[in-house]
Order: C-alpha cells, then structure tokens, then sequence
C-alpha cells in the first residue's frame, strides 16, 4: 500500500496495521499467495502455494521462484493488472493443478506506481465449495457459445455462382461480372426485375469475396417500417428510449462488420434514411440512436433493386449523390425471357430443391411440356416458374408431367398457354464445310449428339447421358463448352 501523507499520524499507523492484519488474514485463511514484482517475476510464495508447485512441474521452491510467472503459472492474467494497474477480484484460474478461484490485487509504492502485484488463491475446489456460482456459469457459458453458433450460421452467405444456374450468353455474363466484382472493395448495385436471382447473387459475391468467413447482414427497405429504419441500420444505445432494451441493441451495420451489408429493394427507402447512409458510407462510422459515440464499422455494401433508380433521380425520388455512391459497380440481371435456353437447366434445379423440401419424388416432364414452360415470357421470372412448378408438385401423384398438366396451371395462373417454338431442323452441311477445322466438326457432332439425346429422352439428362455412354457430369460438362447452345431444340 502507499503512504497517505494527508492523513493524522495516528491515522496512518492504523491504516498500515489494517493492511498488516489483512495480509496476515489472506496469507493464513487462502489455500496460497504469490507475489510478483514489477517485471512480472515471481519473488515470493507462501507455504500454502508450496504444494500446488508438483502439480505445476516443479520440485523444487527455487526453480519456481525468480521465473516470470506467464511461465510457470498457465493462463495467470497477473502481468495484466501490471499493466492496467487494476485489480481483478473474482476470477476463475484452471492450469495443470487445477481449478481455482483467486483475486490479483496491484502493489504500488509511495509515488502511486504499479511495482508487483499480490495473487491470492481463494478456493482450489471450486467444483464444491462454489458449485452453484460454477454451475451457474457454466449454464451461461454454454448458451452464449450456442448463441454465436446460431449467429454465425445465420449470418453466413447461404448461395455461391453455383446456386445460379444457366449456361445462356446473358447467364454467363452477369457470373463474370459478378465474380470480378467479388475481387474488388467497392459498392455492386444489382439491378433487375423482381424475381431474377440479385439476392441469390448478393449471396454469391460475398461468398467468393475476401469477406466470405465474415457475417452477411441483410436489410430489406420494404420490409421495415420507416420509424424503425434508423434503429434498424445503427442501433440502439442501452436505455436510449422509454421501452429500450437495458442492454442496448447492435444495427445491421455492426453484426455486417467486417462482412458485407446487403440492402434489398433499395429503391424504397425513404428520403430522410437515404441522407442518413450516405453520411454514414461516407464518414465510415455510425451513431446508434439515444448514443452521443460514434462507432467505426468496416462493411462492403452490396444493393439491389428493381426499380428505375436514374428516373427516380431526375424525379427527385432518390438522392443523385447516394445513387453515384452505390452505383460503383452496377450489374444488370437478365429476365428469364432473355435466357430462355437456361429454363430447362432451372426446371431441374428448381424441381431438386423442391423434392428435397418436400420429401417427395422429383418431377419429369415431358418434351411438350417442358417446351410449354420454356415458351412463357415469365413476368415473374424464376420466382414465377418456381411458384407452377410448386403447383404441379402438389396437384399430381405421378413424377411424370405432361402438356396438359402444365396448360392447366398456366391458364389458372392467368398465363397465356403459348405454344412452344419449333426451331427447324439444321440443314445438311454443304460440301465444303467439311473443309472447315476438324475441332469445329468434332463440336458441331457432339452437339448434334447431346441435342438428339436429349430430345429422345424428353431433356432427362440422366437418361441422355446413359443413352450417350457418358456420366451426368461429364454431360454437363460438355454442355458449358459448348458455345452454341442455342442451336439445341428448346424442347430440350
């Protein structure tokens, strides 16, 4: 302890015999004491701390004392009060002798400087004399780290460029795009109609991003209403309001730090939060609500809609300056009507995914009806075709599905049953094509062959694939390279 010169004489003699009593009460009722000095060297133990010593690996007093003590003692948090000059009362110490609960408590000479720091085991078993508090913990413990398990599978990136599926020019560029854009830093702005996949995308440039061990937030402006939106984004201070959590509540922006922050149906938010953003992308912090702190956040801002943002600008709908701050990288997802040659591939993989959810077998359908899908104009796109495919999931008991099937749920859908298209048959080749390279007459074969395959077998791809002599993969495979699949039959 230190010298108080403000106080009486008599004063200070009973203050330095309290503190006399006080070590003499610790060094007699605690199972062991230690002391290290300020350079976190240990100079002295009592003979209670001499039994723990076997059990730490030493047999002898002197190969213990005089090492620092992160040394031989595992896991002592005792050069951190030498550091903060703060005592730590109650803590919890396990190492090679065992479990324990013990307090640090800083020495400082007559000037106020840290020069040792006294440790004091309180109890060596706390399994029983302390099984409450222990079991307590523990309990608490445990359900926090089931808590950021939640978390974090919760907030991971649910899809990569995998998950979206199509082999069609447009489908291949807006993957390009989007995986150079996962490279870089910057704001991507995903525009497209409703139903086209920018979430799925959003998922996917994180996943291939430098973020991707990082959480994935997302924001969708029309689901949350207006007063709540700034509470939504920055948070809440504990206490902020009347009804406030006591704790507080983290924004979007601090759960995303460090990850990506995806704001769905960007052009729905109000004018007041768009000035908010901004200010917030621009300065790079945030001020939770109730809150005079500003908080520093590292995201990557990925947003998308489906509105016309530059006719929402020149209506003063949206702010010119925040559209120029997320429209860094702006990707344009194509409708289904533009990559109609991938309506087959997502048949299929639409049809997987709803037989895995519904434990059902998966649905076959036939060249004409298939052709029938591949027809519409798909208003609602891949959202749309998801929702027929659902229906004739339910509607009938056989795996197999015809044209009929399929007009019937189009036209109580309110869609025009549009007949399918015929492409011609190809021509024959004339005679000096067969003068042209043999890697292009090799190609053009085997698209012939995977075509006619695949229309014998009504575009199962399995069967094609048998009826070919290949494996599914190498099937798929084969269709990537090729780099005309438009001249496969859209039956197919």
């Amino acid at each position: 302890m230190t010298r108080d010169d403000r106080l009486p004489r008599d004063a200070q003699s009973i203050l330095e015999l309290a503190a006399r009593s006080m070590f003499d009460l610790f060094a007699n009722a605690s199972e062991g004491m230690l002391l290290v000095d300020r350079h976190a060297r240990v100079v002295w133990i009592n003979d209670q701390y001499r039994r723990f010593l076997p059990a730490l690996g030493f047999d002898r007093e002197e190969d213990f004392v005089g090492q620092p003590v992160s040394n031989v003692v595992h896991n002592t948090q005792m050069h951190r009060v030498l550091e903060t000059g703060k005592p730590i009362l109650i803590d919890l110490l396990t190492n090679r002798a065992g479990t324990f609960v013990v307090t640090r408590i800083p020495l400082r000479d007559d000037a106020g400087e840290v020069i040792g720091v006294l440790g004091i085991v309180l109890f060596d078993h706390p399994e029983t004399t302390l099984q409450p508090l222990i079991t307590k913990f523990a309990r608490l413990e445990q359900d926090l780290n089931d808590a950021r398990r939640e978390l974090a599978h919760q907030r991971r990136s649910k899809y990569t460029f995998a998950s979206f599926v199509g082999t069609s020019a447009a489908a291949v560029e807006v993957k390009r795009q989007a995986r150079r854009a996962a490279l870089s830093s910057s704001p991507v702005l995903l525009l497209g109609e409703t139903g086209t996949g920018k979430e799925l995308l959003a998922h996917a440039i994180h996943a291939a991003s430098p973020r991707a061990g990082r959480p994935f937030v997302s924001v969708n402006m029309a689901a949350v209403p207006e007063t709540l939106l700034e509470a939504e984004f920055f948070g809440v201070a504990p206490g902020a309001y009347t009804g406030a959590d006591k704790k507080g509540r983290d924004g979007k922006f601090k759960l995303a730090d460090g990850g990506t922050l995806f704001l769905d149906e960007l052009g729905d938010m109000p004018m007041a939060m768009q000035v908010k953003l901004l200010r917030a992308l621009q300065e790079g912090e945030i001020e939770p609500l109730g809150s005079n702190q500003l908080v520093p956040f590292d995201v990557r801002v990925v947003a998308a809609t489906s509105r016309d943002l530059p006719l929402m600008v020149r209506e003063g709908r949206f702010r010119e300056d925040l559209y120029y701050r997320l429209n860094v990288l702006p990707i344009r997802v194509p409708p289904l009507r533009e990559r109609q040659s991938d309506v087959p591939l997502l048949i299929e993989a639409l049809c997987e995914d709803i037989a895995a959810r519904g434990g059902g077998p998966q649905l076959e359908f036939g060249p004409e009806a298939q052709a029938l899908l591949a027809a519409q104009a798909w208003r609602g796109n891949i959202r749309e075709l998801r929702n027929v495919l659902e229906q004739l999931a339910l509607r009938t008991d056989s795996a197999l599905i015809d044209a009929a099937q399929v007009d019937e749920v189009l036209r109580e859908a309110g869609l025009p049953a549009l007949a399918p298209v015929r492409e011609a048959p190809p021509a024959a080749p004339a005679q000096q094509d067969a003068l042209r390279p043999l890697a292009e007459q090799i190609a053009e074969l085997e698209r012939r062959a995977i075509a006619q395959a695949l229309a014998a077998t009504g575009g199962n791809r399995s069967a094609a694939a048998k009826l070919l002599g290949i494996s599914r993969a190498s099937l798929y495979d084969r269709l990537a390279a090729l780099d005309k699949l438009s001249e496969i039959p859209a039956t197919v």
